[in-house]
């Protein structure tokens, strides 16, 4: 293990307890050997970690979503050396001074690629880059995306409109986002305001809504289920997709989907190297301010993600 700094022993860190997360003194984690150590820049927040204090033991370190740069590499000699920027998605720990990642979840930053950027593509970027590929090639093809000002919506909107698709957009009233210049064809507030059918719909609200948008997939389209962010269920059965028996539906969470971390994580990190892609952020603030960011989160008063900073590093 070689380390650029000396690291200390105990560090400050978010720790889980049934009312939400506390900024305490807890031990610096100990690297595997496929982990290298991470001094933590920023990181940043999902609204599924919001939810998991109230089911999680007292103790656990929360956070997925980080960049930072590596202070002690990885035993096995894998991954980045000491002192490389990094990204990376955790399965815990990363609302720390310190994390420990296995190396295949950890991506270099390119130069010019702001810190803050780098820290929300764990979890919202790595959805949208996956659920648009499940619709294959989108050159020409019709997307719809509804959530679109949330944070995975507003990646993904980038992301299809880079492929070349046309996006059509469903935002919400509460968060105001100017989608069509992240690339959104046609911005939306209702379903009923959409034209045509889609060859690929990312549905993240549920209820009605997802009845709706089933009912504008095309006849061989794809609609893939990222969440429920309406809370309600929607009625659906197999005479839901009559005449349409070649149609697909996809449930998708980003931790089952099976590619590789690292790569998808360094793809989104070129595109925004090349200009091609802005990670929408609501809100940049210190992690002290963490409580406060969690409740704009809650209310969604935030579009796309907010991002903590652990060293005041932008």
């Amino acid at each position: 293990m070689t380390s650029t700094t000396p690291v200390p022993l105990a560090m400050r860190a978010y720790v889980g307890t049934p009312t939400g997360p506390e900024l305490r003194k807890a031990p610096t984690p100990q690297q595997a050997a496929n982990e290298a150590l991470v001094r933590v820049g920023a990181f940043s927040v999902n609204r599924g970690e919001l939810n998991l204090f109230a089911k999680r033991a007292e103790g656990w370190l929360p956070g997925q979503d980080l960049a930072g740069v590596v202070v002690a590499e990885a035993a096995d000699g894998r991954g980045p050396r000491a002192g490389t920027r990094v990204a990376a998605m955790a399965d815990f720990g990363g609302w720390a001074e310190f994390t420990a990642v296995p190396t295949d979840r950890i991506a270099a930053v390119p130069e010019g690629v702001a810190t803050k950027h780098a820290a929300p593509l764990g979890v919202a970027g790595l959805t949208a880059l996956r659920a648009l590929r499940r619709g294959g090639p989108l050159a020409g093809r019709r997307v719809l995306i509804t959530g679109a000002s949330g944070g995975v919506g507003s990646f993904a909107v980038q992301l299809a409109a880079a492929e070349g698709a046309e996006v059509t957009a469903l935002s919400g009233t509460r968060r105001s986002l100017d989608l069509a210049a992240l690339g959104a064809t046609h911005v939306i507030s209702s379903l009923a305001d959409s034209e045509g059918e889609f060859d690929l719909i990312l549905e993240s609200v549920g209820g009605e809504v997802l009845v709706t948008a089933l009912k504008l997939l095309s006849p061989r389209g794809h609609i893939v289920l990222l969440g429920t962010s309406s809370g309600r269920t929607a009625a659906l059965s197999i005479s839901s997709f009559v005449p349409h028996v070649r149609q697909t539906l996809h449930p998708f969470w980003v931790f089952g989907s099976g590619e590789a971390v690292g790569e998808d994580l360094a793809i989104l990190l070129g595109l925004i190297a090349d200009g091609k892609l802005v990670p929408v952020i609501g809100r940049t603030d210190t992690w002290e301010r963490l409580p406060e960011v969690m409740t704009d989160l809650r209310e969604r008063r935030l579009a796309g993600k907010a991002v903590l900073l652990v060293d005041g590093t932008v």
